[in-house]
């Protein structure tokens, strides 16, 4: 190690007393951080790219610095998809530093990485709290029935009003209009828990009929309308 010629110079002051880390919380454990390998959670974490075009929420299960499990979800931007599968492959088994200096294909889930790490090694992660965390797999919970994640997409005018397009609940079929044509409920179809059933050898027909569903004051609609076609 080189010392500059003034420091070189410096007589020497004895250290007093040796002021560690401050403890965070992990998976129900105070712990003082050190190393990579002394970090543990679940988080989430949410980044954009520069235009700003797309995002992506990257949640990350990690045990003694080494992730484990990965779920990318992207939005808005058609590479980011592809962009997502890749980072899939690049994350899992890395350090959680390794994944920060790596690039992740997309500004997005670079983004993403840098958010999440902070939380994680500053302990403010989901499972801070819980004892042991959470078990590898824990993620596709966020996904629910059909592992399908949730999106929520509206479309509106102040020429023509609203349109709901799709919610957490599934692909919007139909908008309930009341007497004054305000948005009162809709009509809905579980895609992923469609799709699920197709694979099992349901009838395509029964499938979606099967996965329809609404919301609010459906039955008391003056009005139903296609939120894509009217």
């Amino acid at each position: 190690m080189n010392y500059s010629h003034e420091v070189e110079r410096m007589c020497t002051i004895t250290k007093g007393a040796k002021h560690g880390p401050a403890p965070i919380p992990e998976e129900g454990k105070w712990v003082k951080a050190y190393n990579v390998t002394d970090i543990s959670g679940l988080s989430h974490g949410v980044g954009w790219c520069a235009p700003q075009q797309g995002a992506c929420k990257l949640t990350l299960n990690v045990k003694n610095g080494i992730i484990e499990e990965a779920l990318v979800e992207t939005i808005g931007c058609s590479g980011m998809t592809h962009s997502a599968a890749m980072a899939g492959e690049i994350l899992t088994g890395k350090t959680i530093l390794e994944a920060l200096n790596t690039d992740l294909v997309c500004d997005a889930i670079n983004v993403a990485m840098r958010e999440i790490f902070l939380q994680l090694v500053y302990g403010r992660t989901q499972t801070a709290f819980s004892e042991d965390g959470l078990p590898i797999g824990a993620g596709l919970e966020d996904l629910g029935k059909g592992l399908r994640s949730q999106v929520g997409t509206i479309f509106s005018t102040s020429a023509k009003g609203v349109r709901y397009m799709e919610m957490a609940e599934g692909y919007i079929l139909k908008v309930a209009l009341d007497d004054n044509s305000e948005a009162i409920g809709y009509q809905f179809v579980r895609v992923g828990k469609m799709l699920e059933d197709i694979r099992h050898g349901v009838d395509p027909v029964t499938a979606y009929e099967k996965n329809i569903g609404t919301y609010g004051r459906w039955d008391n609609a003056a009005k139903y309308i296609d939120p894509r076609e009217e």
